[in-house]
């Protein structure tokens, strides 16, 4: 009988293609057209810091375990503590990230048939050279092999850059960052690539937030602005959108409960902004005022020319006691309900054919694909429909998508593929997936007689190279 260490589990050359020979041929063509692209990364977690730095990583369960909430939710839903995984302890010890290694070898199975297995299936047989399945009886000679990996100079972070084939990557930040990192790559001539910041400013728009009023005040010390009016807060928000600009930004993100975009009066939003900066602001006045924000995104979004994202509906840290032990961002963001038609009319209203917006619409209520997304983008020429994300970031929910979204609006109103990742390694593995997916659905479409081969050539490039590059000005 074979050993459950002897086991290998070298990623198949045919994984996610169509299992009709015929279809499968077809994909495999698209597939070789597009494999070699460079990636186009236009939204994602990774820090620049890492990329300006240029340190080697620290350890294997530090480069692909305690970052990526993907993996450590999985384990922790099977029993696993968060603390055993690494999470909100800092730089681990190498005896503490050996122990984290362990835990997730000897609970492999745990990702059986999820994309998490999948990733790191890819990662360690593509990166590291590892098609051995990971065990409890072979944990500590894989994290062997990997440490040995990680001190060698070809590990280190822009030479892994290089290797992944990275043209651009995406990071998302604080309106209230220096942007240093940023800076010192773009000075750096030593440095060819190109990574550039997201405006993120979520915690900016949101008065019922705890720390809203310090936000504000911070936000007023770095723009030079005074925000002790509701004029003044517009200023400064403006001003610092102006300094992501000047630093590479193309793009603005946002992530609140719902995608409503009423605005209010002038006076009645400086009335919401005096109450919230006095504390005696309602909660229902606190999400008036924030809707109306979301609004006043859009409307200076023409004037820059700043990409719109939204990432509406999540619950974010739904366990308060996880929350407070951990941190957020340790997996525990759930998915809400979302309506977007109604939500967005004002702003569509005021901007939908406006010649400098790009609004691109996420979602992870997969029922709004077809009801809203697919119908929006077909219509306004501003709207792009966003890949699956996060919880839908799978090969089937992939599919689904295609066939939801495509019959009504077409594969150029698609916006390309976002990994959305803190994973660093993992951003080569979900892009090919990517690819793979959009091989296996035009390929369905081929085999069929609805698409001639040689158009889905064409569509499968264009999602890869133009479409990311246009839809979000890069």
């Amino acid at each position: 009988m074979l050993s459950v260490s002897a086991v290998h589990a070298a990623p198949h050359p045919d994984r996610l293609f169509p299992a009709d020979p015929g279809a499968r041929a077809v994909a495999q063509r698209l597939h070789r057209a597009v494999r070699n692209e460079r990636i186009v990364s236009p939204h994602g977690h990774v820090d620049a810091r890492l990329l300006a730095d240029d340190e080697p990583f620290s350890d294997p369960a530090g480069l692909l375990i305690t970052p990526d909430h993907y993996v450590t939710r999985l384990l922790h839903a099977n029993r696993i503590p968060l603390d055993r995984l690494g999470v909100g302890r800092g730089e681990l010890s190498e005896p503490q990230a050996r122990a984290v290694w362990r835990s997730v070898c000897a609970n492999w199975e745990v990702f059986r048939g999820t994309p998490v297995r999948y990733w790191f299936d890819v990662e360690l047989a593509e990166i590291f050279g590892i098609t051995e399945r990971p065990s409890a009886h072979n944990a500590d000679a894989l994290y062997d092999r990997i440490a040995d990996r990680l001190r060698q100079p070809d590990y280190r972070p822009r030479r892994l850059y290089e290797r992944f084939g990275i043209d651009v990557l995406a990071t998302t930040d604080d309106p209230c960052d220096d942007l240093s990192a940023h800076a010192r790559l773009a000075a750096d001539p030593a440095w060819t690539g190109r990574v550039v910041p997201t405006f993120r400013p979520d915690r900016y728009l949101e008065p019922a937030s705890p720390g809203w009023d310090r936000s504000v005040d911070r936000l007023a010390a770095v723009s030079d602005v005074d925000t002790g009016d509701y004029d003044g807060y517009i200023e400064a928000l403006e001003k610092r959108r102006g300094y992501f600009t000047a630093h590479g930004a193309t793009a603005t993100d946002h992530s609140h409960e719902d995608v409503n975009t009423h605005p209010l009066g002038a006076a009645e939003a400086r009335r919401i902004y005096r109450a919230a900066r006095a504390g005696s602001v309602t909660a229902a006045e606190a999400v008036a005022f924030r809707r109306h924000m979301l609004f006043e995104m859009a409307r200076m979004s023409t004037e820059d020319g700043l990409v719109m994202m939204l990432h509406p509906a999540v619950r974010r840290n739904h366990h308060g006691p996880t929350a407070a032990t951990f941190g957020p961002d340790t997996g525990h963001d759930l998915p809400l309900r979302v309506e977007f038609t109604d939500g967005l009319r004002p702003l569509l209203e005021n901007f939908g054919t406006h010649p400098n917006l790009n609004l691109v619409l996420f979602t992870l209520d997969e029922t709004t694909y077809s009801r809203d997304i697919a119908p929006l983008a077909g219509f306004y020429p501003t709207v792009f429909a966003g890949a699956p994300w996060w919880f839908l970031d799978a090969p089937d929910a992939i599919h689904r998508f295609h066939g939801a979204v495509t019959e009504t609006a077409g594969y150029r109103k698609l916006a390309g593929f976002v990994d959305d990742t803190r994973a660093f390694c993992s951003i080569p593995a979900r892009h090919d997936m990517a690819r793979r997916l959009d091989a296996a659905a035009l390929a369905h479409l081929v085999a069929e007689h609805r698409l001639g081969e040689d158009e889905a050539v064409v569509i499968a490039g264009e999602l890869v190279r133009e479409q990311p590059r246009r839809v979000f000005k890069l």
